[in-house]
């Protein structure tokens, strides 16, 4: 039987303007055990600057890791979302990224298949995903981290599509990254759904969907990048976190919500039920 713990994901701070390390402060703050930071290639102005929650997967991993640590808070995974439609952005993106998370000490890499080529067949697409799923696999089953597969795009917006993901690569490092809103707003039962996932579950998004959003966007779109606080929308939480314990691994739910005052909410409501 799995253990459930709370984390967030450091897109609560991303319209704050606040830097990764201002993000994990906050974090530790609100009283999260665990942090889910994003993590790019290259460098870029913002995050340089200290205006973005970003990591530059050239920074120094050890620098992440230990400032973790001085804050009190520990990684569940790393937000890694590349196109494996895209083999020229994804495979060494997701290679280095799982490298990085051996070093800084996440668990996990999770991403999604992401906006497809204009010019490629589903097929054709799947061949694409096949093969960046086998280069990464390889460079993360040596290290112990996980690859999570999420609900989030044009094939893994149903049950069968993601489970076709899935299985393109028969290998122990690739699991699912289960997202509760996600699965909501492309029109299915999230419950039903993480039932069908359950033992293949290496992390979870713990997204709400405002009663707002639902009326407007369910079934109109495969995703969204933060919902509500959770509590506070359609998700029932108790079956959620009910599901997650009879898991077989540890579950992470990582919080995805817009502002600091909705992550803020969210942890005091989670923590009542788990």
């Amino acid at each position: 039987m799995g253990k459930v713990s709370i984390g967030v994901n450091l897109e609560f701070v991303r319209h704050a303007d606040k830097s990764f390390v201002a993000g994990i402060e906050q974090a530790a703050e609100l009283g999260y055990e665990y942090v889910e930071p994003w993590v790019h290639w290259g460098r870029e102005l913002l995050s340089e600057a200290g205006y973005y929650a970003s990591f530059s997967l050239l920074d120094d991993p050890y620098r992440l890791k230990r400032a973790c640590e001085k804050v009190g808070v520990k990684l569940s995974g790393l937000s890694s979302h590349t196109a494996l439609c895209k083999p020229e952005v994804s495979t060494e993106y997701l290679k280095q990224a799982v490298r990085f998370a051996a070093e800084c000490g996440a668990p996990v890499v999770n991403t999604d298949e992401g906006p497809k080529p204009s010019w490629t067949t589903e097929e054709e697409d799947h061949v694409l995903m096949r093969y960046v799923l086998k280069e990464v696999a390889a460079v993360a089953e040596g290290r112990g981290v996980f690859l999570g597969i999420e609900p989030h795009q044009q094939y893994s917006q149903h049950p069968e599509g993601l489970d076709r993901i899935y299985e393109l690569v028969d290998s122990e490092a690739i699991g699912i990254n289960f997202d509760t809103g996600n699965s909501y707003l492309s029109g299915h039962d999230p419950i039903e759904w993480l039932e069908k996932v359950k033992d293949r579950m290496v992390h979870l998004h713990a997204k709400d969907i405002s009663v707002q959003q639902s009326e407007d966007k369910r079934g109109k779109v495969t995703g969204t990048p933060s919902g509500c606080a959770c509590g506070e929308g359609v998700i029932d939480w108790e079956r959620v976190i009910e599901i997650c314990k009879s898991a077989p691994r540890d579950i992470v739910l990582s919080v995805e919500c817009g502002t600091i005052e909705q992550a803020e909410r969210s942890i005091k409501y989670l923590k009542e039920l788990v």
